[in-house]
């Protein structure tokens, strides 16, 4: 493992992970904060506050911000999601100062004008109608809302033009004071990169920040279950069917995912094969996990024709027990070799590294070697399998049915072939 941990001293933490050989780098500062933190009446405020430190920050215009670094060569991007914020930048080897000025300024020094609020608001606005007129996006917030009723992992990280509209300058930055606090912040650069350089860059950038008050850490999840079935006139339905899962740090994570790609992972998988190669039921299935601090989620996604819909999730109910009875030496060893591949192959990216690395740090307190998380999916076994695909039959299910009122019957077909 090349990835080397230091800590300044309030609180921020800095991974330094060199890659030989080449010519470009990645910096991403990561937050532990996102969605999973709003109240209710505050949804999609982390995902706002996201999209204002591109309107200004520090002494940079919006204009300016992107223009410095695509001036270089390089790419800014950032991302919310229930968990974790984080802001990016790819550039050439050389280019760790000024990615290091332009992130810090976005995290430590917003400007967060009225004018551009209102004008983000509207932005965001659509954004949000984008996402519910796409099937497959609002299917799998349907979804999710009904796994977590009533929870913040439940509402949709996009938020609400209602909750986000209540935002003012002041209230978002009392917002940003205590989600963006130095304790959960993690400066993470991978590449072409040199420590010492970095370190000293990290210390005048991040070294004088001050806690006002870290925001409060959210309440345990709940898989809730329940169904949401919403009748559009389309061509295909849209199913997302979820089952409990388990958390990232769950003795049985790897297990899960193991799992996950044995039923629906790839081209080999029983719910390819079986749905759509030998039935022809869908063009699109898979199975995926979700994984969060202490609950997760197991899921199938399909999309198929209204006429096909229950057919298609009663065999994917179907095929979750038999493999939890019967996994196959193949299957097992195929699963994971894919997950083993996929490991290595985000390797040879320095933003993948960088991101992982501030991932494990926000939920371990410290870094894996890829050799260690590669040995845990290699003990993962037949018996493994058949102990998580038993839980998932056991625990609780949500569904999501968006299309063709025909397809509704779906959900139940699920739920009642996975009781036998």
């Amino acid at each position: 493992m090349t990835a080397r941990l230091h800590a300044l001293p309030n609180g921020i933490r800095i991974v330094c992970d060199p890659m030989e050989g080449l010519q470009s780098l990645a910096l991403s500062v990561v937050i532990r904060g996102g969605a999973r933190w709003e109240a209710a009446e505050h949804n999609g405020w982390s995902h706002l506050l996201e999209h204002m430190v591109f309107k200004g920050a520090g002494e940079r215009s919006s204009q300016d911000i992107v223009e410095a670094v695509e001036a270089e060569g390089g790419q800014i991007n950032a991302a919310t999601g229930y968990e974790r914020t984080s802001f990016q930048v790819r550039c050439l080897k050389g280019g760790l100062p000024l990615a290091m000025d332009v992130l810090s300024d976005l995290v430590r020094r917003p400007t967060l004008m009225e004018a551009d609020l209102e004008q983000e608001k509207g932005v965001i606005g659509q954004e949000i109608a984008e996402a519910a007129d796409a099937p497959d996006d609002r299917v799998f917030d349907l979804a999710q809302a009904h796994a977590f009723a009533g929870q913040a992992l439940g509402r949709p990280i996009l938020g609400f033009p209602e909750s986000i509209g209540t935002a003012t300058p002041e209230t978002l930055r009392a917002y940003h004071a205590g989600l963006y606090d130095p304790a959960r912040i993690v400066v993470s650069a991978a590449g072409a990169v040199d420590e010492d350089e970095l370190l000293a860059l990290a210390e005048a950038a991040f070294g004088d920040a001050r806690s006002v008050g870290s925001a409060a850490e959210p309440k345990a999840g709940a898989f809730a279950g329940g169904v949401e079935l919403e009748t559009r006139k389309l061509e295909q339905a849209h199913l997302v069917l979820l089952l409990e899962g388990v958390s990232a740090r769950d003795p049985d994570y790897f297990a899960m995912r193991v799992f996950a790609e044995a039923l629906g992972g790839g081209m080999a998988s029983r719910l390819f094969q079986v749905v759509r190669e030998t039935r022809g039921l869908a063009y699109a299935i898979d199975a995926y996990c979700e994984n969060f601090e202490d609950v997760g989620l197991f899921g199938v996604y399909a999309g198929t024709s209204a006429a096909d819909a229950t057919e298609a999730a009663r065999l994917s109910a179907e095929q979750i027990v038999a493999l939890a009875e019967a996994p196959s030496d193949s299957e097992l060893s195929r699963a994971k070799a894919q997950l083993k591949s996929s490991l290595f192959m985000a390797r040879e990216s320095p933003l993948s590294r960088a991101e992982q690395a501030a991932g494990q740090l926000h939920l371990f307190d410290r870094l894996f070697a890829p050799e260690d998380l590669a040995q845990a999916i290699d003990a993962v076994s037949a018996e493994d399998l058949r102990r998580v695909g038993g839980r998932l039959i056991a625990s609780r299910s949500a569904a999501a049915v968006l299309g063709p009122k025909r397809a509704g019957a779906a959900a139940e077909a699920f739920r009642a072939r996975l009781r036998g």
